[in-house]
């Protein structure tokens, strides 16, 4: 029965040479009844399209073109390194069946050459059939297929012509040169595959679980823990490759006398969340999970791209694919295989990899009426001449090119072969070395984006500073000493102890910040939680107690409820002046005291806006919070670089301020990805920091940096900005060698060979040089 593309449908496709190939298929497919969108990519070689038709007939299509389908049972790819350098470009085409057909060609020819003209002259045509004729063939099969003219066609019409003329050895040059052209498009797509099979190769395919087992070894009957009810003996460990290892046990077994635990090896597929696994040292961990035994240092590099390791233990989470260090973990599985980190982290870097951007789009478009156009230019080009003037048609003997060697010539140099790779290459090396970096962005149109923001808004609490309150001030009303956190004070006490009455209940940062204090005093359980609890955003938080009312939070929370023109009012609006965060504190109508927290400046903060500055002098950098200004200036003081602060702000106040701030440029706004959501969905560019094991920073941000690091912002703007500036030199470069060739070619001094090296020439240009974005930094 055939499957029907509803709502989408996914491909992987074989054997396209270019991005040319890309545009042919999107075409044919487009024409399939019952199709609705069809998108293909050639640096991601899938294709993804919608509608009524079954997925038969979009298969069916595809392979009319010559283009293979990947069954999906392939085994999980590997990275490639040995493909970087020049080395490895050799190493490629030495491995390609096309290029090694090329190479048996042209040392024949050689050969020939030795031999005698009139074996030459053999070896040259022979070439030509061997390696044109699927050139020509595949051309053919786009114009009635797909109903698309194609570079290969163009090509094939050149070839042809070429032979017929009397040109074997420039027609042979021909097929040879673009073979060669078309085997570097393929590499440069190669290698940026590289970066995501370097993704998803992170995560292993295999897990060591630990599973309980009854002291003794019976039956399968005895022991539900084996699997296809084959039953477990000491006989048999060495078999199956799982041991004991008593010393290694999940947090929550049972006593040793009563169970024992078993070492299985599973796939990571099939291994279940809540189970336990053992990660030994130096092994990279299969599954997210968290720490139930064990201490050890993570090297984190490959997926958040951090430089040194960071020591994890009991309680922290771990993310699959990072390595374990000295020491041995029992981790307990959070997530499934396939909503792993590095899981997510790939299938979005394959999406951005796969998008366009608004460039690509139109050279796209325009590549679907140029090349046509420019056969029918060239017949013009050869038909009024030689009608209207009566020029020659032919080559005449004394050497001057005739009117169709010409056209041939312009065929060839018209291949726009250089200008459709200039920009993917670019950007998918651009997204591929973020990647590695650490920093992730959505697509190429993100990117671009990216390289024009000019303002900057910044998420105070946990992007500017370290995101832990910690409380530094505390007074009560009956109190006689200065302002202090660490007094050893009655009245402070009951001040906290009444606080953590209903700040207990809550997960606020100002809220745990209190509780902690109350912890250190040993104060946390003095008096049982308030009933009724309720949060007023923005404002602070109250509750019930033995019949009165418990209030933490602003002035404006109580100024229905209490007299705040009194010392403790006065005193806590002093210290909210130098830059703390005051919540008052009632017991029914009465003030019993304040206290004042305080957050820490990442100590990264200033260096980062420094180094912002200096990356762009006239970026603006605004900062936003929900602290009152005093509070606000404070830390803007500390940190620097602050051109703006925005106090004040309830979380969707925030998202009004960045719908000012966009009428005065593209606004990049940065921020954790879960607190501020709406106001990152407002901005052109939202960046999430911290984005590691976030699924929700990894859907609502456009750009997501996986450390916590803030200089990560300065080197994606830096590397988006490059990308930017390479692509419109890619363009340059595309199209100004061939007007170069072009304006030799119309008055007869271009050969056809110097067409199709200025064509593979162009190409090998803009590669490289977009490909360099795989080493920025």
């Amino acid at each position: 029965m055939n499957a029907t593309v509803s709502p989408a449908v996914r491909l992987k496709i074989q054997g396209m040479d270019c991005g040319s190939c890309a545009l042919t298929i999107e075409q044919a497919v487009r024409t399939v009844p019952g199709i609705d969108s069809v998108r293909v990519d050639f640096t991601t070689e899938t294709l993804e399209a919608t509608g009524s038709a079954s997925r038969d007939q979009i298969e069916s299509r595809v392979r009319d073109l010559g283009y293979r389908i990947a069954d999906g049972t392939e085994r999980k790819q590997a990275p490639r390194p040995e493909l970087r350098g020049l080395g490895g470009f050799l190493r490629f085409l030495a491995g390609e069946r096309r290029t090694q057909i090329a190479l048996a060609a042209s040392v024949l020819t050689i050969v020939a050459a030795v031999v005698g003209p009139a074996i030459l002259e053999a070896a040259l045509l022979a070439t030509v059939v061997v390696v044109g004729a699927p050139i020509l063939l595949k051309g053919l099969r786009s114009l009635f297929v797909a109903r698309h003219v194609t570079i290969d066609l163009l090509m094939g019409i050149a070839t042809v012509g070429a032979v017929a003329i009397g040109e074997t050895g420039e027609a042979a040059a021909v097929v040879l040169l673009f073979t060669l052209g078309e085997a570097l498009e393929s590499y440069s797509a190669e290698r940026s595959r590289d970066a995501l099979r370097s993704l998803l190769s992170l995560q292993p395919d295999e897990a060591t679980v630990l599973e309980a087992h009854a002291e003794s070894h019976g039956s399968p009957d005895d022991d539900g823990h084996h699997e296809r009810g084959a039953a477990c003996t000491h006989d048999d460990h060495d078999e199956h490759d799982h041991g004991h290892d008593h010393d290694l046990k999940p947090a929550t077994q049972a006593p040793a006398a009563a169970a024992h635990f078993h070492q299985l090896r599973r796939p990571t597929a099939s291994v279940p969340v809540g189970a336990h696994i053992l990660v030994r040292p130096g092994e990279r961990i299969p599954l997210d999970g968290r720490i139930l035994d064990g201490t050890s240092s993570i090297n984190q590099a490959a997926v958040t791209g951090e430089s040194m390791p960071v020591d994890r233990t009991i309680g922290d989470e771990v993310l699959a694919g990072t390595v374990n260090g000295p020491g041995a973990l029992t981790v307990e599985v959070l997530r499934p295989a396939g909503l792993s980190t590095v899981t997510r982290i790939a299938q979005m870097v394959e999406r951005a990899l796969a998008e366009r951007t608004p460039a690509e789009r139109f050279i796209d478009r325009f590549a679907r009426w140029y090349t046509p156009l420019v056969v029918a230019l060239a017949a013009l080009l050869v038909a009024v001449p030689v009608l209207a003037f009566g020029q020659p048609f032919f080559d005449l003997a004394d050497g001057t090119r005739g009117w169709l060697y010409r056209g041939l010539a312009i065929l060839i140099i018209a291949c726009p072969c250089a200008l459709i790779i200039s920009i993917p290459v670019t950007v998918v090396s651009a997204l591929a070395r973020l990647a590695q970096l650490g920093v992730l962005v959505k697509g190429g149109a993100q990117l671009d984006r990216l390289a024009g923001v000019n303002i900057i808004a910044f998420d105070k609490t946990g992007t500017l500073t370290i995101g832990q309150p910690a409380v530094t001030a505390i007074r009560g009303k009956d109190c006689e000493h200065p302002v202090a956190a660490n007094d050893d004070c009655v009245s402070c006490e009951d001040v906290v102890a009444v606080a953590t009455a209903v700040e207990s209940a809550s997960e606020h940062p100002l809220a745990q910040a209190v509780v902690a204090s109350a912890q250190n005093r040993g104060v946390a359980n003095r008096l049982p939680r308030a009933a009724n609890i309720t949060a007023h955003v923005g404002r602070g938080v109250t509750g019930e107690l033995a019949g009165e009312k418990i209030s933490v939070g602003t002035h404006e929370l109580f100024s229905h409820d209490a007299d705040c023109a009194d010392e403790v009012c006065a005193e806590a609006a002093g210290l909210q002046a130098t830059g703390k965060t005051v919540m008052l504190v009632g017991r029914g109508a009465n003030m019993v005291g304040y206290i004042g927290v305080e957050d820490q400046p990442r100590p990264d903060a200033p260096a980062a806006l420094a180094e912002l500055h200096t990356l762009n002098p006239n970026l603006k950098t605004v900062m936003l919070t929900g602290d009152n200004r005093s509070v606000a200036e404070a830390i803007a003081r500390q940190i620097g670089g602050i051109d703006e602060v925005r106090a004040s702000l309830l979380p969707e106040h925030k998202q009004s301020v960045i719908r000012e701030l966009q009428k005065r440029g593209t606004v990049a706004m940065i921020g954790d990805g879960i607190n501020d959501a709406p106001a990152l969905a407002q901005a052109d560019i939202g960046i999430a920091m911290g984005g590691g094991g976030t699924a929700q920073a990894m859907e609502t941000a456009d750009v997501v940096l996986m450390q916590d690091n803030l200089h990560a912002i300065a080197q994606t703007l830096r590397i988006s900005r490059l990308t930017r500036a390479v692509v419109k030199q890619n363009i340059a470069l595309s199209l100004g060698l061939k007007l170069i060739v072009l304006g030799l070619a119309i008055p007869g001094l271009a050969s056809l060979w110097l067409a199709v090296l200025a064509d593979v020439g162009a190409t090998l240009v803009v590669t490289l040089n977009g490909m360099r974005m795989l080493r920025a930094r």
